[in-house]
């Protein structure tokens, strides 16, 4: 089978592409190239962010990959198409006081959309598209549906950022790592004597200031408490976020956290630890996956961060496209535009958007 494989130049999709090479496919790596050449942000960010001037040093290392591996390799340029869905979105929902999940919709609309795309186009024929993420990949034949579980691994499972994957994408890809613990990765990596066996992963969306991407003039408001009293002043609600505990600058007996955000007055809510906590959300822009809906109330477990244990839920839907989640215990720091994501055990159902 001929495969195209993303390469990140780190060590999962470096050891997707030996798998898949050993297992004997016929395998081609590609890189999208995201950042605007003409971008000029006050700071830089750092090499291992995924959205950063440093890329060129990504390609380079995929690029060596490929010649380690004995594969053709090539870049593809998607900066306009991550430019226009990927960066507004996270302006608007930053300046609309929401937190948003860049690496939600880059998945769903560039790496597993636009990337391929624009690989056929320039002439290239791949059956299948491949990636180093590490979620497993099933097919149910009594409803006719690709699935998505968690990584067996789940300290690296990335099922999270995949929920927004729909039927037809889910049937062109490849997911090689799902059913391997990362010490077994980078032990691949070795095994193929690639350099980046030992390579760090990599950390944020992007490293630098969120002002570099926002572009925003300082909007001032003030922070106030539940009761409405003015305990200081800030320069923009984007700069905060539900839980945030740092960068307030205000002394108080106890620590401060922000428990909401009202752009509409531009004043960011400060409270104590207890006020972060909360029994329910709702979500909308409900994506699925697994199952082609919830029409009725079902038990489950839901992530509201990429890194938390599922918590147990009751899933009420409301709407078509929306519904109320109520957790068995308190969750903290609920962000709406974030993303809370739908499980049953390890089956990933789907999820939405936090909206409140």
């Amino acid at each position: 089978m001929k495969i195209l494989v993303g390469l990140s130049g780190g060590v999962d999709s470096a050891a997707a592409a030996y798998l898949l090479k050993k297992a004997g496919h016929q395998v081609i790596g590609a890189t999208m190239s995201i950042w605007d050449k003409n971008t000029n942000f006050r700071s830089t960010g750092a090499a291992d962010s995924c959205f950063s001037p440093h890329e060129e040093k990504d390609i380079d290392s995929a690029r060596k990959i490929c010649r380690e591996l004995d594969i053709p390799y090539y870049v593809f340029d998607c900066a306009e198409e991550y430019k226009r869905i990927v960066l507004r979105n996270f302006k608007e929902e930053y300046t609309a006081g929401r937190t948003p999940n860049p690496c939600v919709w880059c998945n769903a609309t560039i790496k597993f959309d636009a990337l391929p795309a624009t690989a056929r186009k320039a002439g290239l024929e791949f059956e299948k598209f491949a990636t180093g993420h590490y979620a497993r990949l099933g097919y149910d034949a009594a409803t006719g549906r690709y699935q998505i579980s968690r990584g067996i691994d789940p300290k690296k499972d990335q099922s999270y950022f995949l929920y927004r994957l729909c039927q037809e994408q889910l049937s062109r890809i490849l997911l090689p790592l799902g059913g391997y613990q990362k010490s077994e990765v980078r032990e691949f990596a070795r095994l193929a004597g690639l350099e980046v066996c030992d390579k760090p992963d990599s950390q944020d969306f992007y490293s630098g200031n969120i002002n570099d991407i926002l572009q925003k003039a300082p909007e001032p408001g003030n922070f106030v408490d539940k009761e409405g009293k003015i305990l200081g002043q800030h320069q923009g609600i984007w700069n905060y976020t539900i839980g945030q505990r740092r960068g307030m600058g205000i002394a108080a007996e106890r620590p401060l956290y922000v428990i909401a955000i009202r752009p509409e007055s531009r004043e960011v809510v400060l409270g104590y630890d207890d006020d972060t906590l909360r029994q329910k959300l709702y979500c909308q822009n409900l994506s699925w996956l697994s199952v082609s809906d919830i029409a009725s109330p079902r038990r489950l477990t839901v992530k509201i961060r990429s890194s938390q244990t599922p918590a147990a839920a009751l899933l009420t839907p409301t709407s078509p496209d929306r519904a109320e989640i109520c957790f068995d215990d308190l969750q903290k720091a609920v962000a709406p535009g974030q993303s809370a994501v739908f499980y049953d055990n390890d089956l990933l159902l789907g999820g939405g958007i936090i909206c409140a």
